[in-house]
């Protein structure tokens, strides 16, 4: 069963919220009625998706900082790479752009909500926002302060606009201090934040 998303571009009034929330219910009922998948069916699918975090994402980072190969291979064609980890992107395309000291990448939607859940799990409230959504592009060096993260004038930052068929994450830089630690020990220091590109991993 494929993963709902809203991709009601240029669409963000209520009632058209309404609109597709009463559609989704309809050919929700009906093909449960037609027996094509059942109301458990749903409701373990709902809960799969509930529980995913950006655990997933890091994971993907974290081998690609040991395994020079897998990064290029993650870089070029980031759905294979990814699924070359038993983690299913589906019917996307997932694009990983990577952070160098010289290029800072952020992501956002500019019309909805896009996001990578299968890697990072449920979007958080900022990332949908309106004010999140309008500012990043026009502003993103403003922005990223807002969040704390502050850049060096130097660095080119570049942002990148999800669509209903592709997807971004960001691939942030390795720590120098990180060297020599585990795969276990570089996922538990990799922020949902930084793969989205609003924050920089700094210990």
């Amino acid at each position: 069963m494929s993963e709902p998303h809203d991709h009601r571009h240029g669409r963000d009034d209520e009632d058209s919220v309404s609109y597709y929330r009463t559609m989704e219910i309809a050919v929700r009922s009906l093909l449960i009625e037609k027996g094509i998948f059942s109301a458990q069916d749903v409701r373990r699918t709902v809960e799969a998706m509930d529980g995913r975090n950006y655990s997933r994402g890091a994971r993907v980072v974290a081998h690609a900082w040991q395994d020079g190969a897998y990064r290029a291979r993650l870089l070029a064609n980031g759905t294979a790479a990814v699924e070359e980890l038993g983690m299913q992107v589906g019917p996307l395309k997932l694009v990983v752009v990577e952070n160098t000291p010289a290029v800072h990448n952020v992501v956002v939607c500019t019309l909805c909500s896009c996001y990578p859940r299968m890697l990072l799990g449920l979007p958080p409230d900022w990332y949908k926002s309106r004010e999140y959504r309008s500012r990043v592009v026009r502003e993103p060096r403003a922005v990223l302060a807002d969040f704390g993260t502050a850049l060096p004038a130097d660095v080119t930052i570049r942002v990148h606009d999800s669509t209903a068929d592709m997807r971004y994450m960001v691939l942030p830089m390795r720590p120098p201090a990180s060297a020599g630690e585990s795969a276990a020990q570089l996922e538990r220091g990799i922020s949902r934040d930084a793969l989205v590109g609003t924050a920089v991993i700094d210990r």
